[in-house]
Parts: C-alpha cells; sequence; structure tokens
C-alpha cells in the first residue's frame, strides 16, 4: 500500500478504492414501521447493487464496513441476527462474486465470530483469491484503532529489532489492507458525518463524501453523484493549488459521466 503521506497517488477520474459505512438499516426499517432486521435484510441487496456498480465504473477497490468492534453493544438479538445474516449471504452470495471476478475477504479481530462462520469466510477468500475485477472487502469486527494496534503487535512480533525505532513504510505492510491502496473516496449513508473508528491509518488523505440517504436505498445513482464530488475536489497531498495539474482553482478530476468508466 502506497501511502498519500509519503507519496502522492495517481491522478484517476474514477477511484481506484472506495470505502464505505453503510448506515441506517434500522432507520430505513423503522421509517416503513418494519422491524430493524428487515432493514439489514434490505442492506444486503444494497450491496449486492454498489458492487455491481463498482464493476461497471472500474472501481478496482471496494471496502464495506459492515460490523463495527463496538457493535456487540447493540441489543443481543440483533448481534445474532446480523452474524445469521452474514452466514446466510455468504452461503448464497460467493459464487456470484466468483462468477464476476470477485475477490473476497474480510478484514477484523474473526476471533469472536463462531466456528462455521470464520469457516465460511476463510473458504470464500480461498475461493475467490485469484479473482481481479474487484477487490471486495468486507470490514467485521473491525475498530481502526485495534487496525494500528494489531499492525504494531505483529510487526514486532515477526521483526523484533524494530522495537527501538521503526517507519511508517516499516508499520503499512502489516496494517488490515496493508497491500491495497489507501481510498480514494469515503461514503457514509444515513445522514452521520464522522468515521467512526473506520481506517483511522487509511483516510489520512482520503475524500469524505456523506449523504442522507439510507443504506437501503444507496444504489447506482447515488455512488455516481459521490464520485462527481470526488471529481470536483482539489487533491493537493500538501501542495498548493498553483502545483496542480491545470493551475490553481481547477480539479485534479474534470466530472465526466461516471457511468462510463473509459
Amino acid at each position: 500500500m502506497a501511502s498519500t503521506t509519503l507519496e502522492i497517488p495517481e491522478a484517476r477520474r474514477i477511484p481506484r478504492h472506495i470505502a464505505i459505512i453503510m448506515d441506517g438499516n434500522g432507520r430505513w426499517a423503522k421509517q416503513r414501521f418494519f422491524p430493524r432486521i428487515a432493514g439489514h435484510r434490505r442492506g444486503v441487496e444494497a450491496v449486492r447493487n454498489v458492487v455491481r456498480a463498482c464493476i461497471e465504473r472500474g472501481v478496482d477497490y471496494l471496502t464495506l464496513f459492515a460490523f463495527s468492534s463496538e457493535n456487540w453493544r447493540r441489543p443481543p438479538d440483533e448481534v445474532s441476527f446480523l452474524m445469521q445474516l452474514f452466514v446466510s449471504a455468504l452461503e448464497q452470495e460467493v459464487e456470484k462474486l466468483h462468477e464476476n471476478g470477485v475477490r473476497f475477504r474480510v478484514i477484523g479481530e474473526l476471533d469472536r465470530f463462531e466456528p462455521k462462520l470464520t469457516r465460511l469466510i476463510r473458504e470464500a477468500e480461498a475461493r475467490t483469491s485469484k479473482n481481479r475485477k474487484l477487490n471486495l472487502t468486507i470490514a467485521a469486527n473491525y475498530g481502526g484503532r485495534w487496525d494500528i494496534l494489531q499492525a504494531v503487535t505483529r510487526m514486532l512480533r515477526e521483526r523484533p529489532e524494530l522495537a527501538s525505532g521503526f517507519s511508517e513504510r516499516d508499520l503499512t505492510p502489516y496494517l488490515a489492507l496493508g497491500d491495497a491502496p489507501e481510498p480514494d473516496l469515503f461514503i457514509r449513508t444515513g445522514g452521520e458525518q464522522r468515521i467512526s473508528n473506520f481506517m483511522l491509518w487509511q483516510l489520512a488523505y482520503t475524500e469524505l463524501y456523506f449523504t442522507d440517504v439510507l443504506w437501503p436505498d444507496f444504489d447506482a445513482a447515488v455512488l455516481d453523484r459521490a464520485i462527481v464530488s470526488y471529481q470536483q475536489r482539489e487533491r493537493r497531498f500538501g501542495r498548493t493549488s498553483e502545483q496542480l495539474p491545470g493551475g490553481a482553482g481547477v480539479p485534479v478530476y474534470q466530472a465526466q459521466d461516471v457511468g462510463d468508466a473509459g
């Protein structure tokens, strides 16, 4: 993973890596007088839609925050349902992902999951490991602080000589997504405007986009609005506007028809 604090990434019209906090399933259900679990079921359909849209638009990496390390604080029956939904989704979706060239993996502290769920995750990762059309990562029982701490722990266990001092380049390969580019675009649905302990290290120079759209209603059109917003940003990475391609006040990425990856 190239670091945006050490190197200036290549300018691309379509984000190479999009990270999303999928927020609003419960509120979507409440607005319709449905139980919260109905919102989570509908959220799985939104995942299918965004995966398809990212493939069509030429996105290389998609990371979805499905379950945070803090979500264990939710009511036990909701947590239990989410775990069952995860199992069901793995059983039903992995072969479709494989047929569409999607590499699937999960990042997070998996030890707390039941053995069946962990087994299904590992089998899905192995089944899709050679696919390259889209790298789909699900963050489950994941937290940004946990990610940094586990990276330091692993690094020092494997390279104890670094205990007296290490660099960003030393640590980066041990992060949960150490082999992926940092996200270009972060999206949070549901109206909240915070990153909620998600990819704290990797989001250092990511463009942030917040929308009131609840996750079950997220579709290709909402994704396109986020990408257009991204294309209109000045991504300076510490430079002045005058140093950017095209000069001051000109976005690095000119907004175009995002439905055509080109």
